[in-house]
């Protein structure tokens, strides 16, 4: 089995998008399902997290919620699909080059793992990245789904200008600063 193709996937992502405006009349993306957790759990002292997150936020933390649970059921109950990876043969080559080996499933073990995490990359790549796209997403005013889904669909400048700066942020990243991290 192998994972579905764009052609499937893109369009259905593409008809959630008038289900998300009608359901809950709110732009879509996973960034503000964080903040919103964070103001449930976090103490009141902090301005940014003292807002009423049960009004604003409640359809996105079912939304995440809906995304976990649909994750856990798709890998319990669907056949494992086909661990090779399409890449080209110069990416193959580039990533080789670097050092990675493993390109065997979709992010290569020598990162993406508990024992990866320990090397200096793995820190530098897992832990500054994932504070640097978290700080991004919020500088941003939302993450790559929420302005790529929601608001390039309803025409929002501030979203191209948002999905314009992923895509060149994407492009240093993996052509200036992977090499110089590996």
């Amino acid at each position: 089995m192998s994972t579905w193709p764009w052609y499937v996937a893109g369009p259905l992502i593409g008809l959630i998008v008038p289900f998300v405006f009608w359901y809950g009349g709110k732009k879509w993306g996973m960034s503000s399902s964080v903040r919103h957790l964070c103001a449930m759990v976090v103490p009141a002292g902090i301005p940014y997290f003292r807002y009423d997150w049960k009004r604003l936020g409640g359809w996105h933390l079912a939304m995440a919620a809906g995304v976990l649970v649909g994750a856990a059921l798709a890998t319990w109950l669907l056949p494992t699909p086909d661990p090779s990876v399409a890449i080209s043969a110069a990416t193959r080559a580039d990533l080789q080059g670097m050092g990675l080996t493993d390109l065997s499933g979709l992010l290569p073990r020598e990162i993406f793992s508990w024992e990866g995490l320990a090397t200096p990359a793995g820190l530098i790549i897992i832990g500054a990245g994932s504070f640097l796209v978290g700080f991004g997403a919020r500088y941003a005013g939302g993450c790559t789904s929420g302005h790529a889904i929601s608001g390039l669909s309803t025409l929002r400048r501030s979203s191209l200008a948002a999905v314009i700066g992923f895509f060149v942020g994407g492009l240093i990243s993996a052509h200036f600063l992977l090499p110089l991290v590996l």
